[in-house]
């Protein structure tokens, strides 16, 4: 009978329901609320299941993230800054650098959506933070996951870089709901309506000498840059010069895959009740809603008066896709063009400030590093 006792008793111990604070329930609350938008809604679920369950995970049993913990190891990756940077060889080989070429202009749209960055440093230092973690909150202003993680660990802010991760993918995700009553606040009918010419076709030439190109100039003159840039540039090279199609599979598919599932749940893990329900994580949540509300509006107002200087060829609406977050900023851009004019077609014009905006961020993120001399 002592056998039996101590049996159900050592279970008993050691289940989770008897250490679970209330802070763990609330957590495991809102892990469900945004596995129900990205399965539910489709709020970019590649990334928000894999971040929900991470999160889900580690309030029900902290110690996966200990460090003999499966997703331990995981956000070493994160840490080290492997993952960011193959996310971005990743995503140059699934965008299309056409539209930013044949439309130089795009770039000065990509560089106006980084104008919440600079909001949220100023923001963040304001608030009480120190320079250095300032700017990694900042960061998430560019609707950049993958960079926000990449300048935390550079400059040295493990403590924080959970809730930057989180706030940064959280705001990648709910670009649907979060865009579009800016768009619509600061342009008119007339001016959601406007149609713009169809591209020029871009040779095949300039789209393989367009990586090499950037990557040359951006890494000479920010080299802390090359890690994002450079495997940014990588993979659309292996799209675009046609001889090597296994590596632009693997990059754009498997690869790509593994690495937001590696990088999603490790990033859900940081969020447990004891990391994740304080006073700095809320300021760091609410100064990465500013920043990205501001880079939008920045963004859709250069469009504006880029409107007014080409005399109505350019719709306003696609300078809200100068945040980073490809390809789901381009598309509302486009839905919410179409919403005004059916027949409007704008997602094309819209990944070039798009594709823009992920050079700007990681641009600014170089910046940042050589700021505070990192290398």
């Amino acid at each position: 009978m002592d056998y039996i006792a101590n049996t159900i008793s050592n279970l008993a111990s050691q289940s989770a329901i008897t250490t679970m604070s209330i802070g763990n329930v609330i957590m495991i609350i809102v892990a469900c609320f945004f596995l129900y938008l990205a399965i539910a809604k489709g709020f970019e679920p590649l990334l928000l299941v894999p971040i929900s369950f991470g999160m889900l995970l580690v309030n029900i049993y902290p110690d996966i993230m200990a460090e003999n913990g499966l997703l331990h190891y995981f956000y070493k990756l994160d840490e080290w800054a492997i993952l960011p940077s193959l996310i971005f060889m990743g995503v140059g080989a699934m965008t299309d650098f056409g539209p930013l070429i044949a439309n130089p202009k795009s770039f000065w749209l990509g560089a106006a959506a980084q104008f919440g960055i600079f909001t949220a440093y100023f923001g963040a230092i304001a608030f009480g933070f120190n320079d250095r973690a300032a700017a990694s909150i900042s960061i998430i202003g560019g609707a950049d996951g993958p960079t926000s993680i990449f300048l935390a660990s550079k400059l040295g802010q493990t403590d924080i870089l959970g809730p930057i991760a989180v706030a940064a993918y959280s705001y990648m995700s709910l670009v649907p709901v979060i865009q579009p009553p800016i768009m619509k606040l600061l342009t008119t009918k007339k001016e959601r309506a406007i149609k713009m010419e169809q591209l020029r076709p871009v040779s095949k030439l300039e789209k393989i000498l367009f990586p090499i190109i950037v990557t040359i100039v951006v890494s000479l003159i920010l080299p802390t840059t090359a890690p994002l840039i450079g495997m940014l540039m990588l993979g659309n090279l292996f799209r675009e010069c046609g001889v090597v199609r296994q590596l632009t599979e693997t990059a754009s598919n498997a690869l790509m895959y593994i690495v937001v599932i590696l990088l999603g749940t490790s990033v859900g893990a940081t969020t447990s009740a004891e990391a994740f329900l304080n006073s700095t994580t809320l300021k760091i949540v609410c100064l990465g809603l500013v920043a990205f509300m501001f880079g939008t509006a920045a963004g859709v107002l250069l469009g504006k008066l880029m409107c007014i200087l080409t005399h109505g060829k350019i719709n306003p609406l696609i300078g809200s896709a100068g945040v980073s977050a490809v390809p789901m900023a381009a598309r509302v851009s486009q839905k919410v063009g179409a919403e005004t004019d059916p027949t409007n077609f704008l997602l094309m014009h819209a990944m070039g400030p798009n594709v823009a905006g992920v050079i700007g961020t990681a641009v600014v993120a170089g910046t940042f590093m050589a700021v505070f001399g990192i290398v």
